[in-house]
């Protein structure tokens, strides 16, 4: 790390406390010139940086920018194998993990972004990733021995481990949208997008990038267009640290889930946090659009449905739509 990295760890380590520059200089064995300039770059970043003569230097308790120094103070020993790449801007944290993941990249590598140009979503969508307001995260998993149907748990894994990091910063419930949303008060606050590369000849997972986007506040003048409607943020008002915690705790949150050897625990969770159950659906075919009614999700985390001919499905990937109409005759709007 550079003087500049390192200084930012002192910060993020003891967030509002004062360090003189002397003090500074002595534990980077650095000139206190070289702190000055260190400290300006800082602010030059954004980060707010108080100044008082006889007391020196201090990070206002107030910042919330992504690190990975304030990422770090966060995680736990489980995730001592994560490798942090924190970025202010990308075009896609999934497409540069893809050309890591090639190159040879080991598990556990992780690259976060403070914005993207060109955010991916599912089925070849783009995913709205405006500047500072979000957290848009790319974490590369080699599973041993994952078939090709296994691979979606991977995404359900990581529903669950958003829902509880939510939860623990927040305070407040989230609920999962089969496979891959997270919504909050109704509003969606977060999308998952797992890309995988599979091995022609043994048909195994090589690799899967495990992309996931979480709206932590709302940008300025809100959501564009159509997004007003349906997206929503998880915090109301700005945060100390939120921004860091929030990505701490899904990483946190997400290594116990894939580490653990009963699977049935956090199917249980899956189960328990999702609100389709019980719901009039859309599944979104090849063929069109198909009106069912959700009955369960099962220890795969497969969507068990009901079509209106009564025929019954287990659906382990697509998309589904909310059967607004059949909400409202049920009473759940």
């Amino acid at each position: 790390m550079n003087t500049k990295e390192k200084l930012l760890e002192i910060f993020e380590k003891d967030k509002g406390i004062y360090f003189s520059g002397e003090e500074i200089a002595e534990k980077l064995s650095v000139s206190r010139a070289a702190v000055w300039k260190a400290v300006n770059s800082l602010r030059s970043d954004g980060y707010r940086i108080d100044a008082i003569q006889n007391k020196g230097y201090c990070l206002s308790e107030s910042t919330d920018i992504l690190s990975a120094q304030g990422i770090r103070k966060y995680l736990e020993p489980l995730c001592s194998g994560i490798k942090l790449d924190v970025l202010a801007v990308t075009e896609s944290t999934n497409s540069d993990l893809r050309k890591q993941a090639s190159a040879g990249a080991p598990e556990g590598s992780c690259i976060i972004a403070g914005s993207q140009t060109k955010g991916k979503g599912r089925v070849g969508r783009s995913f709205y990733s405006p500047c500072d307001t979000g957290i848009y995260m790319s974490l590369l998993l080699r599973p041993e021995h994952c078939a090709a149907q296994q691979a979606v748990k991977l995404t359900t894994m990581a529903a669950v481990a958003v829902c509880e990091a939510i939860e623990k910063v927040s305070g407040e419930a989230a609920l999962i949208k089969w496979v891959n949303d997270i919504y909050m008060n109704g509003k969606k606050v977060c999308g998952i997008l797992t890309e995988a590369s599979f091995s022609l000849e043994s048909r195994m997972l090589d690799y899967a990038v495990l992309g996931v986007g979480i709206n932590a506040y709302l940008p300025d003048g809100g959501f564009p267009g159509e997004l007003e409607k349906i997206a929503g943020a998880v915090f109301k008002q700005p945060q100390s640290d939120g921004k860091n915690m929030l990505a701490a705790e899904f990483l946190n949150s997400f290594m116990r889930i894939y580490r653990q050897t009963d699977e049935g625990e956090y199917v249980r969770q899956y189960r328990t946090r999702s609100f389709l159950i019980g719901k009039g659906v859309g599944v979104l075919l090849p063929e069109g659009t198909r009106r069912a009614r959700v009955l369960d999700v099962d220890e795969n985390c497969h969507l068990v449905v009901e079509y209106d001919n009564g025929e019954t499905a287990q659906l382990s990937s697509g998309e589904v739509s909310l059967d607004i109409s059949g909400l409202r005759n049920s009473g759940e709007l």
